[in-house]
């Protein structure tokens, strides 16, 4: 019993996100197999204990101390209102909570009517309609809050990662609402207990995979005459590191971000650096 008990009690959300969730934890060296229909997966780390929820549940859970932590989108945890600490924000899944009307309604005619609004963030749209002075019913939406209007709703509140799903259904988007990603949420609780070393061994090692993920390895040869000129030049975390060559000249060796690599190796190649290797990063812990 008090193995069980001394377990990091960690939830993870079904559906949407689930799957960066299972891909980061897999890249921090905990892999889950999950049986068919089954809520509670097997964990490769023995110190962990898993379940599957919704993730409109996980920020109440994790608050109740059902769970010492866990994942969820920063709308559930506004739309909850949930007593939480946000480890961070792991900026997966990214989305917005707008509000959306169809194409032939205008805006300002909703202020001379009772209007018929659809869902699923009862809280942050009765916020948004309260301060924006509508006069409203609300009606709560349980999925595939775009197909209500126009016939059911007059405006969804709802969240787009893109737009497309409420564009194919003849809705304009309004207003923006708040923005949301996937946040690695604990209770405040268990965070300063023994279990928070984990917590934050587990936040350091997604930091260090999320960093990774945006940079790649370059290594170059360089003559010895132009050392300083391309040092000089590249967009590195630290310091790069330069060996030196068994006849003449260095290697670099040096971490820069993806979206700088493409301006970045014409320009190094010019400027006589040879033999330049790129290659993907697992983990970069600064």
């Amino acid at each position: 019993m008090g193995a069980i008990a001394n377990k990091l009690r960690l939830v993870i959300p079904k559906g949407r996100i689930y799957e960066n969730v299972v891909e980061l934890l897999s890249e921090a060296g905990i892999s889950l197999r999950v049986g068919e229909r089954s809520y509670r997966p097997f964990v490769s780390d023995p110190s962990i204990d898993v379940k599957i929820m919704k993730p409109q549940n996980i920020p109440e859970l994790v608050a109740l101390g059902s769970y010492d932590a866990g994942f969820t989108g920063y709308d559930w945890v506004v739309e909850t209102q949930a007593r939480v600490v946000e480890i961070m924000d792991l900026g997966l899944d990214p989305v917005e909570i707008v509000v959306a009307i169809p194409k032939n309604l205008k805006k300002g005619d909703l202020h001379k009517k009772r209007i018929i609004v659809a869902s699923e963030y009862e809280k942050i749209a009765r916020d948004f309609l309260k301060k924006e002075g509508y006069d409203h019913v609300f009606l709560r939406s349980y999925g595939a809050t775009e197909v209500f209007p126009p016939e059911d709703a007059d405006m969804i509140i709802d969240n787009t990662s893109t737009g497309t799903t409420l564009r194919e259904h003849d809705l304009e988007v309004t207003a923006s609402i708040l923005k949301s990603s996937t946040r690695f949420i604990a209770n405040e609780d268990a965070l300063n207990s023994k279990k928070g070393e984990k917590i934050e061994e587990m936040k350091m090692l997604f930091q260090a995979i999320l960093d990774a993920r945006e940079r790649v390895m370059l290594e170059m040869n360089v003559p010895k005459e132009k050392l300083e000129e391309i040092v000089g030049m590249l967009p590195s975390m630290r310091s790069p590191t330069v060996s030196s060559l068994y006849n003449e000249g260095y290697a670099i060796k040096v971490a820069v971000k993806k979206s700088e690599v493409q301006n970045l190796i014409p320009k190094l190649k010019k400027f006589g650096a040879t033999d330049i290797v790129e290659y993907e990063l697992k983990k970069v812990v600064i």
